[in-house]
């Protein structure tokens, strides 16, 4: 019998069947917009080989003017159902099935053309929306159901409309961004009546027999969303006008409140698609944060929904289904919603990918295929670069050992997995050490090397990791002076008030390790939703709390410091930064830029600002964290360079920048592709 029974079940639509209960959601990866249509048709083949039971695109346009922003996709025309066709046969071939999301933008559009039920500049846009009047208002609708059926005749199996997130249906449906008057304002059932509409004009575009999915926003989290009876109201006429599926959607991407990171608690809002489930008789998927086969079957068995979403889980293993059904879920890459290399990617114009798995929407560029010419390999470091280049490697037929001087694998990683907010860290080390003993790698711990160890190697890989830079600060050989090393690894127990110094990435860790005492609120779903200021939408409109987020007190008081005099935190992810920086700032913890750091003693850290060091104080404090940035520890490859030995330097040995896992994965990955 299957570990997973309910999330390997098949899914009877009636005209159609689902093979398990899984959907790969919507995401923006940026591929179509390549117009590479073999390298788009082959991310979603993958996928489908991998046993997917539904996959949806990234939101296409339907006009110009709701498309996300200029040269985004768009389905207008006899040439973009060919582009399409091309994605939907290699699908089909792979024995897989894809629904397009149609997206329309409204007021999130980067665009000066963009359109809104009011004319109400978003906070995430830097444009105002014009207010359509009623013949604007039938463009759309005929534009959405055209595009809809271009879709169909393209050989995709459905269309998701996108409903949610604070979208342009969205936006329709709520007085925060609908102050009409007319027959598509005031009134609840006047603000519904676009998205209803609109899904009666799809299901007469295109016919009985083709999956139309209404992604439908459970919880809004902006002031003046939805109520929950009105959200049900919305279900039961989106079912009555021809849905074949109710997608959830969680939050409008203006919401102050985080719904996808890592900091979220798993399956965070299953319980919201649950208070849907018998009101309406069409299956409903639930989402977010849902990243492991077990939570999903949890989710499933616990009756919180028919089917899962799961998005950037795809994105970290193609084989997801396939490897749960195979009873090697220990072998799946974990999503760890980091946003590094997905959401990070797409607002920054980039091409989307997968910090655990730099292969995901370069499937036709980053190939791993069996070697002509095995090789004995030495990897020097067990860290994400080396570990990725050792699998990597191994898995193309190379014979590979990994040396590294500390007791267990995983370098800084086991530094990261300790931060309130990063519990999935264990996992993604967990996943290393199942991978190593898969693929044959031999590891060997506790072992210092020198370049006279590693002379009869084919291939070295230098991936030795940073050291902790020295800031040079008057004082800090003190006693109250300890290294970020040292507070993570739970050595050292700093006292009640703590300077951490360096206000990057990993100064921003350490505070949130250093404000927290016991559990993290990202275990427990009540106490994160209540640090947060999340409730129940049938209690208060939007599901905001009416007293807001109310966190708990900070185990200590913190003073993070940093040299620059820019904006603490800027160069934190585009998507996270503002959780770190709002959590942060919930635990009163102080950040202060522009510092010059003058000396440290026994009454705490004394600085100044600016070049002519002025306005001197004291931040008191029992400890001192130096948290001041890393260099690359080069000593073993400058030493195999000294003997003629060569080798390849990768990670932080390669480049000391805020530890980004990000780039020594792919490094690493590339490295051992290339071998």
């Amino acid at each position: 019998m299957s570990d997973y029974p309910h999330l390997l079940a098949p899914l009877d639509l009636g005209f159609t069947t689902l093979k398990n209960r899984v959907l790969m959601g919507s995401m923006h990866t940026g591929l179509e917009e390549t117009q590479d249509w073999n390298r788009v048709a082959e991310f979603y083949a993958t996928r489908a080989r991998g046993d997917v039971g539904l996959m949806v695109t990234g939101g296409i346009g339907p006009n110009p003017e709701g498309s996300v922003a200029h040269g985004a996709a768009m389905m207008t025309s006899q040439k973009d159902v060919d582009n399409h066709s091309i994605v939907t046969q290699r699908v089909h071939e792979a024995g897989g099935k894809i629904a397009m999301q149609i997206l329309h933008a409204g007021r999130y559009a980067f665009s000066p053309n963009c359109v809104a039920p009011s004319a109400i500049k978003s906070p995430i846009s830097m444009f105002a929306p014009k207010e359509l009047d009623a013949e604007g208002i039938e463009k759309q609708i005929s534009d959405i159901a055209a595009c809809a059926l271009r879709a169909k005749q393209a050989g995709y199996d459905g269309v998701e409309i996108m409903g949610s997130e604070g979208y342009f249906l969205n936006q329709f449906l709520v007085t925060h961004t609908n102050k009409r008057t007319d027959e598509w304002g005031g009134s609840y059932e006047n603000r519904m009546k676009l998205p209803v509409e609109v899904v009666r004009r799809v299901r007469e575009a295109v016919g009985p027999d083709f999956i139309l999915i209404y992604r439908l926003s459970m919880i809004d989290l902006i002031p003046n969303g939805s109520t929950f009876d009105e959200v049900a109201q919305l279900a039961r006429a989106v079912e009555a006008a021809g849905a074949t599926i109710i997608n959830t959607g969680i939050g409008w991407h203006e919401a102050r409140i985080p719904t996808i990171a890592t900091s979220v608690p798993r399956a965070a809002f299953a319980w919201v698609t649950k208070k849907l489930m018998g009101q309406v008789g069409i299956p409903l998927i639930t989402s977010n944060r849902i990243n492991t086969p077990q939570v999903a079957e949890d989710v499933l068995a616990e009756g919180c929904a028919d089917m899962v979403s799961m998005a950037r889980p795809m994105l970290a293993d193609a084989d997801f289904v396939a490897k749960a059904a195979a009873g090697k879920a220990d072998q799946i890459a974990p999503c760890i919603a980091c946003n590094q290399a997905c959401l990070d990617h797409t607002f920054g114009g980039k091409i989307s990918s997968c910090l655990v798995n730099p292969r995901a929407c370069y499937e036709t560029e980053l190939k791993v295929e069996p070697s002509q010419n095995v090789k004995t390999i030495a990897v020097v470091g067990a860290g994400p670069a080396g570990l990725s280049a050792a699998i990597t490697a191994a898995e193309r037929g190379h014979k590979v050992t990994v040396f590294d001087r500390a007791s267990e694998i995983g370098g800084q990683l086991n530094l990261a997995k300790q931060v309130a907010g990063k519990e999935e860290f264990w996992g993604l080390v967990d996943w290393y050490r199942a991978m190593v003993k898969e693929r044959g790698v031999m590891v060997k711990l506790n072992t210092e090397v020198s370049a006279n160890d590693l002379g009869g190697f084919d291939e070295v890989i230098i991936a030795t990791g940073v050291v902790p830079r020295d800031p040079q600060i008057p004082g800090q050989n003190a006693g109250n002076v300890v290294s970020y090393i040292d507070i993570l690894n739970g050595k050292v127990t700093a006292g009640k008030k703590v300077a951490v110094i360096g206000a990057g990435g990993i100064g921003f860790d350490v505070s949130e390790h250093l404000v927290h005492d016991g559990d993290s609120t990202t275990t427990n779903l009540p106490e994160w939703m209540k640090e947060w200021g999340v409730t129940d939408p049938a209690d208060h409109r939007s599901g905001l709390a009416p007293e807001g987020p109310q966190p708990h007190a900070p185990a200590r008081e913190v003073t993070m410091l940093q040299r620059k005099a820019t904006k603490v935190g800027k160069g934190l992810g585009k998507t996270t930064g503002w959780i770190h920086r709002a959590s942060l700032t919930m635990k009163n913890v102080q950040m202060i830029g522009g510092v010059n750091y003058e000396k440290i003693d026994a009454d705490g850290l004394h600085i100044s600002f600016g070049e002519a060091r002025e306005k001197p104080q004291l931040i008191e404090a029992d400890t001192i964290v130096l948290c001041a940035g890393q260099l690359s520890d080069r000593s073993l490859a400058d030493a195999l360079e000294v003997k003629g030995i060569p080798c390849h330097v990768i990670g932080g040995a390669d480049v000391a920048a805020e530890l980004d896992a990000k780039r020594a994965i792919d490094q690493g990955t590339r490295l051992a592709a290339a071998l």
